[in-house]
């Protein structure tokens, strides 16, 4: 049993083997994102835009789980190579609306094979690989739940929201 004077071994900390793999999920799409012209934030980027285009700063930066002032110069790089615009809303003029340009809806087939080597390199069925998100999904949905938003700084809900 873990206490404050014998912490829990690292091999043996979930935030560690959760963390662990997704280092080696992204070092395993690395290649594959560099061949389009990606990093694997921007990619993140671009598959929310995929989800739901026309999305503001703010919007984006809580379904990313970013600071806005982090996801600002992902914005701008991602601008510079024409994947997305930045505009002002004309119905609020505080808020930027990222949307997907034509190379931004064209480059979407191409990231296909991230899917297809992350099956390929866990040896997992698509099954196995769906469960999985969907437990590790759970767990950081009660986590972000109890902590009231994935922003420490909010306060937390009392209505049972997930964030």
């Amino acid at each position: 049993m873990a206490d404050a004077e014998n912490p829990v071994p690292l091999d043996d900390q979930l935030c560690f083997a959760v963390y662990s793999a997704g280092m080696a999920i992204q070092r395993l799409y690395k290649p594959l994102l560099d061949g389009l012209g990606l990093t694997y934030p921007q990619y993140l980027v671009l598959n929310a835009l995929w989800a739901e285009d026309g999305q503001t700063v703010g919007s984006l930066a809580r379904r990313l789980t970013l600071e806005s002032s982090t996801l600002t110069p992902l914005l701008k790089r991602l601008e510079e190579a024409r994947l997305v615009s930045r505009t002002r809303n004309p119905r609020n003029e505080r808020q930027v609306v990222i949307a997907l340009t034509a190379r931004g809806h064209e480059i979407r087939p191409d990231t296909g094979c991230l899917n297809n080597a992350l099956l390929d390199a866990s040896d997992e069925s698509p099954q196995a690989l769906a469960t999985l998100n969907r437990d590790v999904k759970r767990l950081r949905d009660a986590i972000y739940g109890h902590l009231g938003s994935w922003d420490s700084g909010a306060e937390p809900k009392g209505n049972g929201q997930q964030p």
